[in-house]
Protein backbone atom coordinates (compact mmCIF):
# COMPACT_ATOMS: atom_id res chain seq x y z
CA UNK A 1 0.00 0.00 0.00
CA UNK A 2 1.42 3.38 -1.00
CA UNK A 3 1.54 6.54 1.02
CA UNK A 4 -1.29 8.07 -1.04
CA UNK A 5 -3.53 5.11 -0.16
CA UNK A 6 -2.92 5.45 3.57
CA UNK A 7 -5.33 6.93 6.04
CA UNK A 8 -5.10 10.76 6.36
CA UNK A 9 -4.12 10.40 10.01
CA UNK A 10 -1.15 8.14 9.25
CA UNK A 11 0.08 10.52 6.51
CA UNK A 12 -0.05 13.42 8.96
CA UNK A 13 1.87 11.34 11.49
CA UNK A 14 4.61 10.63 8.94
CA UNK A 15 4.87 14.32 8.01
CA UNK A 16 4.82 15.37 11.67
CA UNK A 17 7.56 12.87 12.55
CA UNK A 18 9.71 14.04 9.63
CA UNK A 19 9.32 17.68 10.67
CA UNK A 20 10.13 16.89 14.30
CA UNK A 21 13.22 14.93 13.28
CA UNK A 22 14.35 17.83 11.08
CA UNK A 23 13.88 20.32 13.92
CA UNK A 24 15.75 18.06 16.34
CA UNK A 25 18.61 17.61 13.87
CA UNK A 26 18.76 21.38 13.37
CA UNK A 27 18.93 21.97 17.12
CA UNK A 28 21.59 19.29 17.50
CA UNK A 29 23.80 20.82 14.80
CA UNK A 30 23.63 24.21 16.53
CA UNK A 31 24.42 22.60 19.87
CA UNK A 32 27.77 21.32 18.55
CA UNK A 33 28.71 24.59 16.79
CA UNK A 34 31.88 26.40 17.87
CA UNK A 35 30.88 28.60 20.82
CA UNK A 36 33.95 30.81 20.35
CA UNK A 37 32.70 32.25 17.05
CA UNK A 38 28.96 32.52 17.70
CA UNK A 39 29.11 36.26 18.43
CA UNK A 40 31.55 37.13 15.66
CA UNK A 41 30.23 39.18 12.69
CA UNK A 42 28.12 37.13 10.22
CA UNK A 43 28.34 34.00 12.39
CA UNK A 44 25.09 34.21 14.37
CA UNK A 45 23.05 33.00 11.39
CA UNK A 46 23.64 31.76 7.83
CA UNK A 47 21.15 34.24 6.41
CA UNK A 48 23.50 37.27 6.07
CA UNK A 49 26.01 35.13 4.16
CA UNK A 50 23.29 33.60 1.97
CA UNK A 51 21.83 37.07 1.34
CA UNK A 52 25.21 38.46 0.25
CA UNK A 53 25.76 35.50 -2.08
CA UNK A 54 22.24 35.92 -3.52
CA UNK A 55 22.89 39.62 -4.17
CA UNK A 56 26.16 38.63 -5.83
CA UNK A 57 24.38 36.23 -8.20
CA UNK A 58 21.75 38.88 -8.96
CA UNK A 59 24.50 41.33 -9.89
CA UNK A 60 26.13 38.71 -12.13
CA UNK A 61 22.80 38.41 -13.93
CA UNK A 62 21.63 42.04 -13.96
CA UNK A 63 24.98 43.88 -13.98
CA UNK A 64 25.81 43.22 -17.66
CA UNK A 65 22.28 44.31 -18.64
CA UNK A 66 22.73 47.58 -16.74
CA UNK A 67 26.14 48.17 -18.33
CA UNK A 68 25.01 47.25 -21.85
CA UNK A 69 24.55 50.84 -23.11
CA UNK A 70 27.08 52.45 -20.79
CA UNK A 71 30.76 53.14 -21.21
CA UNK A 72 33.08 50.86 -19.20
CA UNK A 73 34.42 52.36 -16.00
CA UNK A 74 38.11 53.27 -15.93
CA UNK A 75 39.31 51.90 -12.60
CA UNK A 76 43.10 51.65 -12.78
CA UNK A 77 43.83 53.26 -9.39
CA UNK A 78 40.97 51.36 -7.71
CA UNK A 79 42.24 48.06 -9.10
CA UNK A 80 45.81 48.73 -8.00
CA UNK A 81 44.69 49.58 -4.46
CA UNK A 82 42.23 46.68 -4.31
CA UNK A 83 44.61 44.01 -5.58
CA UNK A 84 47.53 45.01 -3.39
CA UNK A 85 45.12 45.36 -0.47
CA UNK A 86 44.15 41.71 -1.09
CA UNK A 87 47.85 40.80 -1.17
CA UNK A 88 48.25 42.30 2.32
CA UNK A 89 45.07 40.63 3.63
CA UNK A 90 46.09 37.18 2.38
CA UNK A 91 49.62 37.67 3.65
CA UNK A 92 48.20 38.49 7.07
CA UNK A 93 45.98 35.38 7.00
CA UNK A 94 48.87 33.15 5.93
CA UNK A 95 51.13 34.57 8.66
CA UNK A 96 48.50 34.15 11.38
CA UNK A 97 47.71 30.56 10.38
CA UNK A 98 51.37 29.63 10.07
CA UNK A 99 52.44 31.20 13.37
CA UNK A 100 49.34 30.05 15.26
CA UNK A 101 49.64 26.44 14.04
CA UNK A 102 53.40 26.42 14.66
CA UNK A 103 53.02 27.70 18.23
CA UNK A 104 50.17 25.27 18.89
CA UNK A 105 52.26 22.35 17.62
CA UNK A 106 49.83 21.47 14.82
CA UNK A 107 50.36 18.34 12.74
CA UNK A 108 50.15 18.61 8.96
CA UNK A 109 48.98 14.99 8.79
CA UNK A 110 46.14 14.91 11.32
CA UNK A 111 44.94 17.69 13.57
CA UNK A 112 41.73 17.64 15.57
CA UNK A 113 39.77 20.79 16.40
CA UNK A 114 40.50 22.24 19.84
CA UNK A 115 37.49 24.34 20.88
CA UNK A 116 39.23 25.78 23.93
CA UNK A 117 40.12 29.44 24.45
CA UNK A 118 43.81 28.71 24.20
CA UNK A 119 45.48 31.81 22.76
CA UNK A 120 46.90 29.94 19.75
CA UNK A 121 43.62 28.16 19.01
CA UNK A 122 41.68 31.43 19.12
CA UNK A 123 44.34 33.00 16.90
CA UNK A 124 43.83 30.23 14.33
CA UNK A 125 40.04 30.54 14.55
CA UNK A 126 40.28 34.30 14.02
CA UNK A 127 42.58 33.84 11.01
CA UNK A 128 40.12 31.37 9.51
CA UNK A 129 37.30 33.86 10.09
CA UNK A 130 39.33 36.50 8.21
CA UNK A 131 39.86 33.94 5.45
CA UNK A 132 36.08 33.51 5.21
CA UNK A 133 35.64 37.31 5.10
CA UNK A 134 38.27 37.57 2.35
CA UNK A 135 36.16 35.27 0.18
CA UNK A 136 33.29 37.73 0.51
CA UNK A 137 35.57 40.62 -0.39
CA UNK A 138 36.63 38.68 -3.49
CA UNK A 139 33.11 39.16 -4.88
CA UNK A 140 34.50 42.55 -5.92
CA UNK A 141 36.60 40.72 -8.55
CA UNK A 142 33.38 40.03 -10.43
CA UNK A 143 31.91 43.48 -9.77
CA UNK A 144 34.98 45.14 -11.27
CA UNK A 145 34.91 42.85 -14.32
CA UNK A 146 31.28 43.75 -15.02
CA UNK A 147 31.75 47.48 -14.44
CA UNK A 148 34.69 47.41 -16.87
CA UNK A 149 32.58 45.35 -19.35
CA UNK A 150 35.01 42.42 -19.20
CA UNK A 151 32.09 40.00 -19.28
CA UNK A 152 34.14 37.28 -20.95
CA UNK A 153 36.02 36.96 -17.65
CA UNK A 154 32.81 36.17 -15.75
CA UNK A 155 32.76 32.49 -16.66
CA UNK A 156 30.98 29.63 -14.93
CA UNK A 157 34.28 28.70 -13.26
CA UNK A 158 34.71 32.25 -11.97
CA UNK A 159 31.20 32.52 -10.49
CA UNK A 160 31.16 28.94 -9.16
CA UNK A 161 34.50 29.42 -7.44
CA UNK A 162 33.64 32.76 -5.83
CA UNK A 163 30.09 31.94 -4.75
CA UNK A 164 30.78 28.50 -3.28
CA UNK A 165 33.96 29.47 -1.42
CA UNK A 166 32.31 32.27 0.55
CA UNK A 167 29.11 30.32 1.22
CA UNK A 168 30.71 26.99 2.19
CA UNK A 169 33.39 28.53 4.40
CA UNK A 170 30.63 29.87 6.65
CA UNK A 171 29.98 26.21 7.54
CA UNK A 172 33.68 25.66 8.16
CA UNK A 173 33.97 28.59 10.56
CA UNK A 174 30.72 27.77 12.35
CA UNK A 175 31.69 24.18 13.18
CA UNK A 176 35.40 23.55 12.56
CA UNK A 177 37.36 26.80 13.03
CA UNK A 178 40.64 24.99 13.54
CA UNK A 179 42.16 21.53 13.23
CA UNK A 180 42.47 20.15 9.70
CA UNK A 181 40.70 23.23 8.29
CA UNK A 182 43.84 25.33 8.76
CA UNK A 183 45.85 23.52 6.08
CA UNK A 184 43.75 24.35 3.02
CA UNK A 185 43.23 27.97 4.08
CA UNK A 186 46.94 28.45 4.73
CA UNK A 187 47.91 27.03 1.34
CA UNK A 188 45.21 28.96 -0.51
CA UNK A 189 46.03 32.29 1.14
CA UNK A 190 49.68 31.89 0.12
CA UNK A 191 48.66 31.25 -3.50
CA UNK A 192 46.37 34.28 -3.38
CA UNK A 193 49.31 36.46 -2.33
CA UNK A 194 51.01 35.52 -5.61
CA UNK A 195 47.79 35.72 -7.62
CA UNK A 196 46.73 39.19 -6.45
CA UNK A 197 50.30 40.41 -6.88
CA UNK A 198 49.97 39.44 -10.53
CA UNK A 199 46.58 41.15 -10.85
CA UNK A 200 47.92 44.27 -9.14
CA UNK A 201 50.83 44.47 -11.55
CA UNK A 202 48.61 44.02 -14.62
CA UNK A 203 46.55 47.01 -13.47
CA UNK A 204 49.53 49.30 -14.17
CA UNK A 205 48.92 48.93 -17.89
CA UNK A 206 50.35 47.41 -21.10
CA UNK A 207 53.95 48.52 -20.47
CA UNK A 208 54.39 45.91 -17.75
CA UNK A 209 52.92 42.97 -19.68
CA UNK A 210 56.30 41.75 -20.94
CA UNK A 211 57.31 41.09 -17.33
CA UNK A 212 54.17 39.03 -16.61
CA UNK A 213 55.00 35.96 -18.67
CA UNK A 214 54.29 33.73 -15.69
CA UNK A 215 50.47 33.92 -15.79
CA UNK A 216 50.04 30.32 -16.96
CA UNK A 217 52.07 29.10 -13.98
CA UNK A 218 49.47 30.58 -11.64
CA UNK A 219 46.90 28.19 -13.12
CA UNK A 220 49.39 25.33 -12.76
CA UNK A 221 49.94 26.32 -9.13
CA UNK A 222 46.20 26.25 -8.49
CA UNK A 223 45.94 22.79 -10.07
CA UNK A 224 48.79 21.57 -7.85
CA UNK A 225 46.90 23.01 -4.87
CA UNK A 226 43.79 20.94 -5.65
CA UNK A 227 45.82 17.75 -6.03
CA UNK A 228 47.61 18.40 -2.74
CA UNK A 229 44.23 19.03 -1.09
CA UNK A 230 42.91 15.68 -2.30
CA UNK A 231 46.08 13.89 -1.17
CA UNK A 232 46.06 15.54 2.25
CA UNK A 233 42.36 14.78 2.76
CA UNK A 234 42.71 11.18 1.58
CA UNK A 235 45.58 10.71 4.04
CA UNK A 236 43.33 12.00 6.82
CA UNK A 237 40.70 9.43 5.89
CA UNK A 238 43.33 6.67 5.68
CA UNK A 239 44.72 7.48 9.13
CA UNK A 240 41.15 7.77 10.52
CA UNK A 241 41.82 11.32 11.68
CA UNK A 242 39.10 12.43 14.14
CA UNK A 243 37.67 15.15 11.92
CA UNK A 244 34.15 15.07 10.35
CA UNK A 245 34.31 12.39 7.66
CA UNK A 246 31.53 13.93 5.59
CA UNK A 247 33.59 17.13 5.34
CA UNK A 248 36.56 15.12 4.09
CA UNK A 249 34.53 13.45 1.34
CA UNK A 250 32.80 16.71 0.41
CA UNK A 251 36.19 18.44 0.14
CA UNK A 252 37.54 15.72 -2.16
CA UNK A 253 34.49 16.03 -4.45
CA UNK A 254 34.81 19.82 -4.39
CA UNK A 255 38.52 19.71 -5.30
CA UNK A 256 37.82 17.27 -8.15
CA UNK A 257 35.25 19.67 -9.60
CA UNK A 258 37.88 22.42 -9.57
CA UNK A 259 40.45 20.20 -11.26
CA UNK A 260 38.10 19.56 -14.19
CA UNK A 261 37.10 23.23 -14.47
CA UNK A 262 40.65 24.60 -14.19
CA UNK A 263 41.99 22.03 -16.64
CA UNK A 264 39.31 23.09 -19.12
CA UNK A 265 40.30 26.73 -18.55
CA UNK A 266 43.99 25.92 -19.01
CA UNK A 267 43.42 24.08 -22.30
CA UNK A 268 41.18 26.82 -23.73
CA UNK A 269 43.48 29.63 -22.61
CA UNK A 270 46.95 28.26 -23.32
CA UNK A 271 46.71 25.26 -25.65
CA UNK A 272 43.92 26.08 -28.13
CA UNK A 273 45.24 29.58 -29.00
CA UNK A 274 48.56 27.98 -30.04
CA UNK A 275 46.76 25.64 -32.43
CA UNK A 276 44.69 28.50 -33.85
CA UNK A 277 47.80 30.64 -34.28
CA UNK A 278 49.56 27.84 -36.10
CA UNK A 279 46.57 27.42 -38.42
CA UNK A 280 46.31 31.09 -39.43
CA UNK A 281 47.55 32.14 -42.85
CA UNK A 282 49.24 35.48 -43.27
CA UNK A 283 50.09 37.57 -46.30
CA UNK A 284 52.29 40.70 -46.31
CA UNK A 285 51.97 41.08 -42.56
CA UNK A 286 48.14 41.02 -42.58
CA UNK A 287 46.43 38.24 -40.63
CA UNK A 288 43.56 36.17 -41.94
CA UNK A 289 40.90 38.41 -40.35
CA UNK A 290 42.17 41.43 -42.26
CA UNK A 291 43.83 43.43 -39.47
CA UNK A 292 46.93 42.37 -37.65
CA UNK A 293 47.42 42.72 -33.92
CA UNK A 294 49.79 45.66 -34.08
CA UNK A 295 47.35 47.67 -36.20
CA UNK A 296 44.54 47.01 -33.72
CA UNK A 297 46.69 48.15 -30.85
CA UNK A 298 47.69 51.31 -32.78
CA UNK A 299 44.07 52.25 -33.34
CA UNK A 300 43.20 51.67 -29.69
CA UNK A 301 46.24 53.57 -28.43
CA UNK A 302 45.31 56.57 -30.59
CA UNK A 303 41.89 56.51 -28.98
CA UNK A 304 40.12 56.09 -32.31
CA UNK A 305 38.02 53.12 -33.33
CA UNK A 306 37.72 53.11 -37.11
CA UNK A 307 34.47 52.35 -38.85
CA UNK A 308 33.86 52.50 -42.62
CA UNK A 309 37.28 54.07 -43.11
CA UNK A 310 36.71 56.90 -40.61
CA UNK A 311 37.73 57.15 -37.00
CA UNK A 312 34.99 57.41 -34.42
CA UNK A 313 34.36 61.04 -33.65
CA UNK A 314 35.83 62.42 -36.89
Amino acid sequence: MGLLDSEPGSVLNVVSTALNDTVEFYRWTWSIADKRVEDWPLMQSPWPTLSISTLYLLFVWLGPKWMKDREPFQMRLVLILYNFGMVLLNLFIFRELFMGSYNAGYSYICQTVDYSNNVNEVRIAAALWWYFISKGVEYLDTVFFILRKKNNQVSFLHVYHHCTMFTLWWIGIKWVAGGQAFFGAQMNSFIHVIMYSYYGLTAFGPWIQKYLWWKRYLTMLQLVQFHVTIGHTALSLYTDCPFPKWMHWALIAYAISFIFLFLNFYVRTYNEPKKQKAGKTTMNGISANGVNKSEKQLVIENGKNQKNGKAKGE
